[in-house]
């Protein structure tokens, strides 16, 4: 990337993106502040202007790959209108997105949000006005939503995992076994909208 110039002066994006970069390059072990900084070509100390520290980083990090990720997804869902289509369209968005990004996929999942940072509750609501929106027809309380939420996160980012670890070792498609599962969703939110949250 190169040493930032007086007149290109380095930006905490700058040090966001260079970290992205080192982790699609090396993985997971390259996202530090001094990995980082040598990507720039520059001392470790002119990160800390910016972020505090490999937390700060990781953390920074995450958000930028979610906000990706969600841009991405609409892109595959934007048009698509009924629980089903949308269910399926975002299921194979997210099991794409891991696919072409493997690694960015692992540091996203592994990075827990809370609800009371505020940069992270930014990301909390967009996934929650995805499910609502996808989910509209439903009328789900606020219950419902997140009962949903946890089932579709369980039932999809459970399933990616393990198929990125090589654990789906056996004589099946795993292209077949995920159209099950997707279809045992649908099965799953009709139930959850009749169950008295």
């Amino acid at each position: 990337m190169g040493r930032p110039t007086k007149n290109n002066s380095l930006t905490r994006q700058d040090v966001i993106e260079a970290a992205i970069t080192c982790l699609e390059k090396e993985g997971e072990s390259a996202l530090g502040v001094n990995r980082v900084a040598r990507e720039l070509g520059i001392k470790p100390p002119a990160i800390y202007k910016h972020l505090n520290g490999n937390a700060d980083l990781r953390q920074a990090v995450v958000l930028t790959l979610w906000q990706r990720f969600f841009a991405y997804y609409k892109e595959q869902t934007t048009h698509l209108r009924g629980m089903s289509t949308l269910l399926r369209a975002g299921a194979y968005a997210t099991r794409n997105f891991a696919r072409s990004h493997p690694t960015l996929y692992r540091v996203m999942m592994q990075v827990e949000l809370q609800p009371n940072e505020p940069k992270a509750a930014l990301i909390i609501q967009e996934a929650i006005s995805l499910f609502k929106t996808r989910f509209e027809f439903y009328r789900f309380t606020e219950n419902q939503v997140i009962d949903v939420m946890r089932i579709v996160n369980a039932a999809i980012s459970g399933f990616i995992a393990l198929e990125q670890a090589g654990f789906m070792t056996l004589d099946r498609s795993t292209d077949a076994s995920f159209e099950v599962i997707l279809d045992a969703l649908v099965v799953a939110i009709d139930y959850i909208q009749q169950v008295d949250s």
